[in-house]
This record gives C-alpha cells, structure tokens and sequence, in this order.
C-alpha cells in the first residue's frame, strides 16, 4: 500500500499554527517532537478517526521560506478539508473565527466553500456529492 503521508505547510510561528489547526480547525495535535537544531517536528492531523494526509508544520527558517507563508500556492486553492456534515462544520468553523472568502454553494461534486487559514491559504471545505 502506498499513499501520501504529509504535507509540508511552511508557518510563521509552531504554536499559533498549532493554536488556528486544532481549535480553529478542529485537528488533531499527532505529534509535537523537538528537533536537535531548535525545530519542531509537528504534524497534525484532520481529526481522530482520520487516516488521510496529515500536515507537517514547518516554521519557516529564512527569507526564503518567510516569502512562502501564505502563499505556496499563488493564490489557488491549494487545501481541501472533506467533510461528512458541511453544515456543521461551516457554523463551528464560523464561531471559531475562520476566514469564509464566499458562501456556501452547492456544485455537482458537493457543497463546498472557500476559506483562509490564519496565513492566507486558500482551502476548500467540502462535503462531497453522494453517489
């Protein structure tokens, strides 16, 4: 079996990426391990039954990777969170303070809306179509 583990997501600061992903979002903290060079081995994951592609939280080291945060993917939606309740989720996302960029819609695929992590990348939070 093969599937993709992680997902590097460049962040300014551990702790509040940590902070925005497991309240904001409702993630999982999977793991937390300092590193001998001051970093932070930091992965979290989409909630607890999840078994998909958790997020490795990289703080960013230079200018470089500093340029990135927020913007890995040039503006594109470049995230998608998948759901079995939209509804739910959108009003706990809400009250939690997360950034919806548009109104739910409804599309072929599902119900869907775009939103913003506490850097700026886009996401899609989507309950898939019923098939």
């Amino acid at each position: 079996m093969r599937r993709v583990a992680l997902v590097t997501l460049v962040v300014g600061d551990y702790d509040e990426a940590i902070r925005f992903y497991t309240e904001a979002l409702g993630f999982r903290l999977a793991e937390d391990t300092p590193r001998p060079d001051g970093s932070r081995w930091v992965v979290v994951e989409p909630g607890p039954e999840s078994t998909g592609t958790g997020l490795l939280l990289a703080r960013a080291k230079d200018v470089d990777q500093r340029a990135r945060v927020g913007d890995q993917t040039g503006g594109r939606v470049g995230f998608f969170l998948h759901t079995d309740d939209f509804a739910r989720e959108h009003a706990r996302m809400l009250a939690a303070g997360v950034a919806f960029l548009e109104e739910p819609r409804h599309e072929p695929y599902g119900t869907v809306a775009v939103f913003q992590d506490l850097y700026g990348n886009r996401w899609d939070l989507l309950q898939p179509a019923a098939h």
